[in-house]
């Protein structure tokens, strides 16, 4: 029979991180540690998605990737590299995150890291939730240089937006950016995993001690006419790039979310949702195969249900 694949979440502790993540989703969190991050879909050397349960249980992501790509994950996979190009997380920044920012494309190589786009997509936010996400008009180079000099806090600088749940907004490499606190994020990415930090509020990492700053890196990764980019509202696609592709669906009925021979990647956002005889809570994720998609509707298991589906790019 046909069924979804699910995979065990992986938890990362973060100085800025809380226990949100346990107490709205009921994730197994350590007890204890501020977790900041959880890895829902991750091929990565360090870390790796592992099949919860069903046929393939205990196999890797990167396994299904590897040794069935074709009918797990569609004709869109073909020839996209070693490992699934996406990596998505669930975020809880109970404080502030540093200013950071990812290399683009053209500079990755140069500077020794990955390039890195990614989509935020707000599950929730308390009434002070806000993002730093790109300059605020009028901000040069040469003023945010002068602010990193004299020790001020450049978050000043950037331009703040406060969000509510369902808000969502792209971040393309380049984009200088920081997530403020009060907000659950479901974050889809390109897999990589370098974040330059050019500002950190002088706050001490998890060992007491200052966390590295990258100011070098992130002075020339930063896109200076990237000015006060706006928020995105609403369903239908929300993200349509080179990495990947996010659509906001609202449920009321059983819906084939995948394209026709593709994969899909649903995250519950709210409301149950069953497929193939399985049930997902908010904050479940699960992989619909690209050869079983057209087999495995969605439904809401009471009412109405909102849920983001990621597919790779056509």
């Amino acid at each position: 029979m046909p069924e979804p694949i699910a995979f065990a979440p992986l938890f990362m502790e973060r100085i800025w991180g809380g226990r949100l993540l346990e107490e709205r989703y009921g994730k197994p969190l350590p007890p204890g540690a501020p977790i900041g991050e959880s890895w829902e879909v991750v091929d990565r050397p360090e870390a790796q998605s592992v099949v919860a349960g069903g046929v393939h249980a205990g196999r890797t992501l990167n396994e299904l990737w590897t040794e069935e790509r074709d009918r797990v994950f569609g004709p869109r996979a073909a020839g996209r590299g070693d490992r699934f190009p996406i990596l998505i997380k669930l975020l809880d920044a109970r404080d502030t995150l540093s200013v950071q920012v990812h290399p683009p494309d053209h500079l990755a190589g140069e500077l020794g890291g990955e390039p890195k786009n990614e989509l935020w997509y707000l599950a929730d936010a308390t009434p002070e939730g806000h993002l730093y996400v790109g300059l605020r008009a009028g901000v040069t180079r040469e003023a945010f240089t002068a602010a990193l000099e004299a020790g001020e806090d450049v978050s000043a600088m950037l331009h703040r937006l406060d969000v509510k749940a369902g808000d969502a907004i792209f971040i393309p490499s380049g984009r200088v950016h920081a997530i403020g606190a009060g907000c659950l994020i479901v974050e889809i990415q390109q897999n990589s995993d370098t974040t330059y930090r050019v500002f950190d509020f002088g706050r001490p990492g998890l060992d007491g001690e200052l966390r590295e700053l990258h100011v070098p890196q992130s002075m020339a990764s930063i896109d200076w006419d990237d000015v006060e980019p706006p928020l995105h509202r609403g369903d239908g696609p929300i993200a349509d790039n080179d990495c990947f592709t996010v659509t906001r669906r609202a449920l009321d009925g059983p819906s084939v979310l995948t394209s026709p021979g593709e994969c899909a990647i649903v995250a519950v956002i709210d409301g149950g949702v069953s497929c193939g005889g399985a049930s997902f809570a908010p904050g479940a994720f699960f992989l619909v195969p690209a050869a079983d998609g057209a087999n495995l509707p969605v439904a809401p298991t009471a009412g109405d249900a909102t849920v983001l589906v990621t597919e790779l790019p056509g």
